[in-house]
């Protein structure tokens, strides 16, 4: 394996011969493959049970990259839903000097574990 030296990071090519895609959820986008597990914000779907993403943006298939404008027809991404959870724990604190005013406010987010299963393309 060839490493390449870019902007002073040290990077790997990428492997042609796998499949991935570029898929959207909760307004953020992940790049997944067969096998992998995301943490995404929560999806009312039980767990054990499959969930099917079809805003796929991106599909990369032995080399053949398809790009969606804005999304990949007859594109989409299996994965099995293995646990709802929540997030560590935020803290907003706010303050007025000299004013005697502050207040602190917590935010846990909830997620959804995912282990994906296919990428039908």
């Amino acid at each position: 394996m060839t490493l390449f030296l870019i902007f002073g990071v040290i990077t790997f090519p990428l492997v042609d011969n796998v499949m991935y895609a570029v898929l959207e959820t909760g307004g953020k986008q992940y790049r997944v493959s067969a096998g992998d597990t995301l943490e995404i914000e929560r999806v009312a779907v039980e767990a054990g049970q499959p969930f099917t993403f079809d805003r796929v943006l991106l599909v990369n298939n032995d080399g053949r990259v398809t790009i969606g404008a804005p999304t990949v027809a007859q594109a989409s991404v299996v994965a099995d839903v293995v646990e709802h959870r929540r997030g560590p724990k935020k803290i907003a604190f706010k303050m007025k000097r000299r004013k005697g005013y502050h207040k602190t406010i917590g935010h846990r987010q909830e997620l959804t574990v995912v282990k994906i299963k296919e990428i039908k393309a």
